[in-house]
């Protein structure tokens, strides 16, 4: 019995020195050279990081790293908005190479890692932009009308004047466009909005597989007949989207379907010289007809040339 007693006794002096020993820890707190205590607080060091935009050495966007995290991914897509803008390509006006729009790119991915990565001497970032020109110059339009390197041609009724507007129209934006090698094309962008004010008219046009007129019904003729041109000149097809239902003017298959904010057709040269659009309309006989120009072309090509001029 008393070594029972003893064994409980030793068991709670222990648990009460434990118990002192962890109350007197807690008690103690750090002071300083007067005895005082020294209270130790975690500080959030406020810095403002400006993004500049290297071109103009401004800042576009200002952030604070005290405000928390910051989500780089949705920063770089707000800005990409505000600078990305696509090549609009150089054009042939009287003989003459007119200078199209350069193409503006900011790097997303590399913006958005420069934001997760910032470190304490960081104030300002420079913003990945990358610029490129339309590759065409002067001299590229001697000559460039020379060669056939595709051709393709679609017909309609002339009696429906609001589709022969349109078609004519559309057509018209897209006449001597003039890509140089690596240059891309972008129908949405070329042709603009199809809008009232910009002389377009209402026509029938394919909607969820019927026929509903609205306007600018006609234009995806123009985009049709300029897809088998282009793929009849091996040009590379960057996207292209077909009808719900069949159309009448091109094989089933062969067409290329367009809407302002929606579907679009893109290509690029991929040769390593210029080429040229040219698009023409017969109002009277209701025709299209467009051609992928060059100044030289190889052998293969003018035989190609060739051959899709004789199937017309």
């Amino acid at each position: 019995m008393l070594k029972q007693t003893a064994i409980v006794i030793s068991i709670l002096f222990a648990a009460g020195c434990s118990a002192a020993a962890g109350n007197a820890a807690e008690k103690e707190k750090p002071k300083n050279a007067a005895g005082k205590e020294t209270v130790l607080e975690a500080k959030n060091v406020s810095r403002k990081i400006e993004l500049v935009d290297g071109r103009t050495k401004e800042a576009v966007y200002t952030f604070d790293t005290s405000t928390g995290e910051i989500n780089a991914a949705a920063v770089a897509d707000e800005l990409a908005q505000g600078i990305d803008q696509p090549m609009i390509p150089a054009r042939l006006v009287d003989g003459s190479v007119f200078e199209g729009q350069k193409r503006v790119i900011l790097d997303e991915k590399a913006t958005a890692e420069m934001i997760s990565n910032l470190n304490a001497f960081d104030r300002q970032l420079i913003l990945p932009i990358e610029e490129s020109v339309p590759n065409v110059k002067p001299e590229d339009a001697a000559g460039i009308t020379n060669h056939i390197l595709g051709e393709y041609k679609t017909t309609f009724n002339p009696k429906v004047e609001g589709r022969v507007q349109n078609i004519k129209l559309s057509s018209n934006s897209i006449n001597n466009v003039i890509l140089g090698p690596g240059d891309k094309f972008y129908y949405n962008l070329i042709v603009g909005e199809r809008t009232e004010a910009r002389g377009y008219q209402k026509a029938l046009e394919i909607v969820n597989k019927e026929f509903v007129e609205g306007i600018g019904g006609g234009i995806c003729q123009t985009s049709s007949t300029l897809y088998n041109a282009v793929d009849q000149a091996g040009l590379g097809i960057i996207e292209l989207h077909h009808h719900s239902k069949t159309v009448g003017y091109v094989p089933k298959d062969r067409d290329a379907t367009v809407s302002w904010g929606g579907p679009d057709f893109k290509f690029q040269n991929n040769r390593e010289y210029p080429v040229l659009i040219r698009s023409t309309v017969d109002e009277e006989k209701g025709s299209i007809t467009i051609q992928v120009l060059a100044a030289s072309a190889s052998s293969e090509d003018e035989q190609n040339g060739k051959k899709q001029t004789q199937t017309l």
